[in-house]
């Protein structure tokens, strides 16, 4: 049965020292009238703003369709590096590659204009989330290894962690799975330290994929398990539905059906509401 591939880490730009997690509620709704009245108005700046905030805060709960009409509508009033970085991500959330591309060059070269060395690490890193999602493992670990050296170099710990996250998935791909492993042990604990549990979920979950892989079934579903309850906290339904699908393999594995379709029927929905057609796909498939 097919598999999804490892969970790669992607980035928040880190540039909002407000940003509290997922809008919602009133908040939400006074801030996306906010942001129609800035675009109706031409009041780039404050459009540039506010979208960004709304657009990280349902990034981090995979309200893909949403970022993508708020970026957009905000890049109508022109370039934005902000904007095109939530487009980009958004975009390779649902299968659009090249897209994704194309909007993470976009920000990458006005991020460069400014000297932003934080925000091109990030977007240098997923960049290489895109390359990966297309095959070219090369170009990944190339970007994934600007990305790293960046990070290291502005002291962004959480961002040095997901990109080395992201670099023992290209090694997981490549079927080198103790340097996969020992990279996730690396990422693991500076995760838990700079507090970033999406983060964590995904590297469990990798993890976990390397013990499936090595035919540690039990070892697989532990971490699995500490995935699927991360995940869920943060309200990150993208995660909740590959690691649901990577149990119902375990469970396939090791022969009880029953609860194979029990955790692949968990996933499907999850995958369709967040716009994951690749997941979706291999869900209906498994």
């Amino acid at each position: 049965m097919p598999d999804i591939p490892p969970t790669q880490t992607t980035l928040t730009t880190l540039e909002d020292p407000h940003r509290a997690g997922a809008p919602d509620g009133e908040l939400e709704g006074r801030r996306g009238e906010v942001h129609r009245l800035a675009v109706e108005g031409r009041r780039a700046g404050i459009a540039r703003r506010v979208g960004h905030v709304l657009c990280q805060g349902w990034l981090a709960v995979s309200r893909f369709e949403e970022v993508r009409r708020v970026s957009s509508s905000t890049l109508s009033l022109g370039h934005d590096a902000g904007a095109f970085y939530d487009l980009g991500w958004a975009l390779h959330a649902t299968g659009d590659g090249a897209g994704a591309l194309e909007s993470y060059g976009q920000a990458l070269r006005l991020r460069r204009q400014v000297g932003d060395r934080a925000g091109e690490a990030t977007t240098l890193n997923n960049i290489g989330l895109a390359h990966r999602a297309r095959g070219d493992l090369g170009q990944a670990l190339d970007h994934y290894g600007q990305a790293l050296t960046l990070a290291q170099q502005v002291g962004n710990r959480a961002g040095e962690a997901a990109t080395l996250n992201n670099i023992g998935g290209v090694h997981r791909a490549r079927g080198d799975l103790g340097q996969a492993l020992d990279l996730f042990g690396q990422a693991l604990p500076i995760l838990r330290q700079v507090g970033d549990r999406a983060g964590e979920a995904a590297t469990l979950n990798n993890i976990g994929e390397v013990h499936r892989a090595r035919g540690n079934l039990g070892q697989a579903l532990d971490h699995y398990g500490q995935a699927l309850r991360l995940a869920r906290q943060v309200g990150d339904r993208a995660g909740e539905a590959t690691t649901l699908n990577n149990i119902g393999l375990v469970h396939w594995a090791r022969g009880d059906l029953d609860q194979a379709l029990d955790h692949f029927g968990q996933a499907l929905p999850l995958a369709r509401q967040v716009g994951g057609r690749a997941v979706e796909a291999v869900t209906m498939f498994n």
